[in-house]
């Protein structure tokens, strides 16, 4: 097929947009394996990452903070994306078919769909937790502040949300390789009009209406 006959691909995520995807990315990962190693002695040996112990309780909560206020611009952006409509919910209660690959029996989705919204604000609601848990527990900073038997709490609601979230993303990276096309959304920032078409299509249809931004 010469350049003239393949379809135009669309733009999903601009380079910003995905360079702060990816320092969440990779700030989450740094984050649960140096919380598994403070958790349980088991899991201490990863703490080695971040150079040993003592480099591991101090590095972080300062990488929390930096995961925390990188996505707090990137839920900013896609915050309007993600309001929670009657189709999205009609979505939702037909998601048996699109488990089965029947997405026509399903309304069509917008810019993202109602498994994707839910997962956006569950996200939001953990990280707060995750912070304001961690602020509780930050010895040297705010610790002090606190009576024990509140970072007594912090440390287990903590422990209970960063379990939580390590679900939620794990969900998020299934969905994204079991969608066909989806990664390619943010390594390359484009989708083709076919993937649009397919999981998307209210989406495309205001592309191609030019009513709205898809950005």
């Amino acid at each position: 097929m010469n350049d003239a006959k393949k379809p135009r691909l669309i733009l999903r995520y601009t380079a910003g947009q995905r360079i702060n995807h990816w320092i969440i990315a990779i700030t989450f990962v740094l984050l649960a394996l140096s919380g598994l190693a403070l958790f349980h002695p088991a899991f201490y040996w990863m703490s080695n990452l971040l150079g040993g112990g003592v480099w591991t309780r101090i590095l972080h909560p300062f990488i929390g903070v930096l995961m925390f206020l990188c996505f707090v611009v990137f839920a900013a952006r896609m915050f309007r994306h993600n309001l929670m409509s009657r189709r999205d919910w009609r979505w939702l209660a037909g998601f048996r078919d699109v488990l089965n690959k029947r997405e026509e029996n399903v309304p069509e989705a917008g810019r993202y769909n109602g498994g994707q919204k839910l997962l956006f604000f569950a996200m939001i609601l953990l990280l707060l937790g995750l912070l304001l848990t961690g602020l509780v527990m930050w010895r040297s900073y705010f610790a002090f502040l606190f009576p024990i038997w509140a970072i007594r709490l912090a440390s287990l609601l903590h422990a209970l949300f960063a379990f939580l979230m390590i679900c939620a993303i794990i969900v998020h990276i299934y969905a994204g390789i079991w969608v066909k096309g989806s990664v390619r959304a943010m390594t390359r920032g484009t989708v083709t009009p076919g993937w649009a078409w397919k999981h998307h299509r209210a989406w495309l249809r205001q592309l191609r209406g030019g009513a709205g931004s898809h950005k």
